[in-house]
């Protein structure tokens, strides 16, 4: 890294992906050169148009042609199909911290999280009240509930 400036880095995971997000604002002709083993950026953004560049080795191999991405106004978004299913214990190669690279908490999930393929996410308020004993959909609408006892009028 010799000219510029480290960008702000997200990532995620999934079993199967790596979501990465690099934030540079108006960015105009990305270089992007994702490998097997790394992803490398160079490009030029910001309101003083400075250039930024990182390095991103990665911890495990990627598939770099089933890789997503999306170019927007003030960031770079990737979906990276990592080569073997897993989690990994870190996105980078070496077990070092860098003050560029953060955990994307509105994307991640933890390995012991149920994935939303498998049917878990597929919540009903309904039925789980329904095996709380509470009211349902199913329940019996004209049944009068305690609390509907009539109340006084209200003094004037």
């Amino acid at each position: 890294m010799a000219d510029g400036r480290n960008p702000p880095v997200l990532w995620a995971q999934r079993k199967d992906k790596l979501f990465i997000t690099i934030r540079v604002e108006d960015c105009y002709d990305p270089n992007i050169d994702l490998q097997e083993s790394k992803l490398i950026f160079k490009g030029t953004g910001g309101a003083e148009k400075n250039l930024y560049e990182v390095t991103i080795p990665f911890c495990e191999a990627v598939i770099p042609q089933e890789t997503k991405k999306s170019l927007g106004a003030r960031e770079l978004y990737f979906v990276i199909k990592k080569k073997e299913e897993a989690w990994w214990p870190r996105l980078l190669k070496e077990k070092v911290k860098t003050h560029w690279l953060k955990t994307d908490f509105s994307k991640w999930k933890d390995e012991d999280d149920s994935d939303p393929d498998d049917g878990a996410d597929d919540f009903s308020l309904n039925e789980m009240m329904n095996k709380m004993g509470g009211v349902g959909e199913d329940a019996d609408e004209n049944e009068e509930d305690s609390d509907d006892e009539s109340l006084p009028d209200l003094e004037d």
